[in-house]
């Protein structure tokens, strides 16, 4: 596999720091290109980021003396150095929606951790496990852009990332009808930390503004179909939710309620999860878990500080699987906000389109 540079524009956000760790050293790409707003452009890395660095590990020398340049304003600069983006700002939806199509108007793919423009009918919208078949609309959201390379691939809501992949598969098989989910959202899903936030110590916020409605239909784009060159969402499963924040630093976790079609035995559903294999499984991409779906048995797993790092932040834990007297089926999930949920999330699509030719 060849070498690919790589921009990251949205650098000093959470999401952005968070790209920074896990494409150091990546066996494919190499950091070549570093954009923020106009108030970080035209100084060094490290000096733009000062006192805001939020992740444990440190910050890679590599990029310390990276000249960060304006995400809008040098775009032309920007798309010089690099293979693709992975774009991870903090404007407007609108603003978002025009930025990622200049990106991709100047022949240079976009990988997408905003929500902008994932109800644009022609930009996929993927989870690498789930629906990498809708990668294939990238040649007609190119024709409507009028691009040979650029194109605009998003990744899903956060906490989608935690409960989404082990439905998915028992629908295949059993036909998920009705679903009611509950989130327990970590504050860096926010952009924050304990430090940054201290309000939100000792506290739960029962109100995450636009996450239920995100919770509710972006899976029925997942679970969506290409048809004339847009994907079309699915009508079914109906999903209702309820999303809280609560006083945790990483890891969203979900209580969720399923209604089958055909109800399935408990051995029949755990025999799915543990042999639920995706794409970037088949390919051994270099970020995908290799076990995708971990099943815990114990009565109280799994949990967040002990479960959230499972393959790396990549995998989804899973337990307390049991009969509900109202619905069929409910049991507990878990994922990595800021890994699965977010950056890894975004450099696994990357591999994908990657392994599949759409960055040559």
């Amino acid at each position: 596999m060849k070498t690919y540079n790589v921009g990251i524009v949205g650098a000093t956000g959470m999401v952005g720091q968070r790209f920074i760790l896990l494409l150091h050293n990546h066996p494919w790409f190499k950091i070549t290109a570093l954009a923020a707003s106009g108030r970080s452009a035209g100084k060094p890395y490290k000096e733009a980021i000062d006192g805001r660095w939020a992740m444990k590990e440190p910050m890679p020398e590599s990029v310390e003396n990276i000249m960060v340049e304006d995400a809008q304003a040098d775009i032309d600069s920007i798309v010089s150095k690099v293979d693709f983006v992975f774009c991870a700002v903090n404007m407007k939806k609108d603003e978002i929606k025009a930025l990622e199509q200049a990106y991709a108007q100047k022949e240079c793919p976009v990988i997408s951790n905003n929500s902008a423009n994932r109800f644009t009918p022609d930009v996929p919208m993927v989870i690498p496990e789930l629906n990498p078949d809708h990668i294939e609309i990238i040649k007609e959201q190119r024709k409507r852009l009028g691009t040979k390379r650029g194109f605009i691939a998003v990744k899903s809501n956060c906490s989608l990332q935690s409960y989404v992949p082990a439905l998915f598969p028992l629908d295949k098989e059993f036909g998920v009808k009705d679903v009611l989910v509950c989130t327990y959202q970590a504050i860096s899903g926010a952009g924050k930390t304990f430090e940054r936030w201290p309000e939100m110590i000792d506290n739960v916020n029962p109100y995450i503004g636009g996450e239920e409605e995100k919770s509710e239909k972006e899976p029925l784009k997942i679970w969506g179909k290409i048809e004339n060159g847009v994907i079309v969402p699915a009508t079914k499963p109906n999903f209702t939710a309820q999303c809280l924040r609560v006083p945790v630093s990483d890891g969203h976790m979900a209580a969720v309620f399923v209604r089958f079609e055909n109800k399935p035995t408990k051995d029949q559903i755990l025999k799915v999860w543990e042999n639920f294999v995706g794409e970037p499984q088949k390919l051994a991409l270099p970020h995908a878990p290799k076990q995708f779906i971990k099943y815990y048995a114990q009565d109280d797993m799994p949990q967040t500080k002990l479960c959230r790092d499972n393959e790396g932040g990549m995998a989804i834990s899973v337990g307390r699987l049991r009969e509900d007297s109202q619905y069929d089926y409910k049991f507990v999930c878990l994922s990595h906000n800021t890994l699965r949920g977010a950056a890894g999330g975004g450099l696994l699509l990357a591999e994908l389109l990657c392994a599949k030719g759409y960055f040559d």
